[in-house]
């Protein structure tokens, strides 16, 4: 008898999804995401921390297949650490965003990720950068994943100019939150990072202290 053919769900394209944002203000950056990551209609890890750090002043965000992802993000860790070294001190939020953009763009057609960098530098203070398809694009805030689909009008709406960082962790806060009701694929606790001349102060916002929107 011949072989039967494989099934269906071992040769169909498997789809993933998240919610990651950042944003600017005067001093700093917040990045924050979510914690799900799915495949197709399986959660496979509830609690995944989607802030990945590039080096003491600059994290990413990542989204698309968390392999990809990853990958370019401990390539630019290493890469980070013999710049710094070569700058003798810490390297700019820019470097780090070329460098993803560069990997990006060379492996646009293999890979499925998207990074947000940001950060914080004596050069230009908070950045925030956005690299999908090894573009480089640098803006106030940034939303990515499938989850930002359902908050575009919210973080339009909410965001103003010269908000302060209490402000932004509201800010980023709200968005995920929002994004997790709505999108299937996003959901678990809410990771934040907060990049300062200081240093860096990460945050954690379990499920049952998540803001709480109701529909009229």
């Amino acid at each position: 008898m011949p072989l039967s053919a494989e099934p269906s769900w071992m040769s169909c394209e498997v789809s993933t999804g998240t919610t990651i944002m950042a944003v600017e203000f005067e001093g700093g950056v917040v990045i924050g995401s979510d914690s799900r990551v799915s495949a197709g209609q399986s959660v496979v890890n509830r609690v995944m921390n989607k802030l990945s750090r590039l080096h003491d002043n600059v994290y990413c965000a990542l989204s698309g297949s968390a392999a990809d992802a990853q990958a370019v993000a401990d390539i630019v860790d290493y890469q980070l650490d013999l710049h710094s070294i070569d700058m003798g001190g810490l390297p700019l939020v820019k470097a780090a965003a070329n460098m993803v953009k560069d990997i990006s763009y060379k492996y646009k057609e293999e890979m499925v990720a998207h990074l947000i960098v940001a950060g914080w530098d004596k050069s230009k203070g908070g950045q925030v950068y956005g690299t999908l398809g090894g573009m480089l694009i640098r803006q106030p805030f940034a939303v990515g994943g499938s989850g930002s689909t359902y908050i575009y009008g919210y973080v339009d709406s909410a965001y103003k100019k010269n908000m302060t960082k209490d402000d932004c962790h509201t800010f980023v806060s709200n968005a995920v939150s929002l994004a997790m009701n709505r999108d299937g694929s996003s959901g678990g606790v809410i990771y934040m990072v907060t990049i300062t001349e200081k240093g860096t102060e990460e945050k954690v916002i379990l499920g049952n202290e998540l803001p709480q929107f109701f529909d009229d």
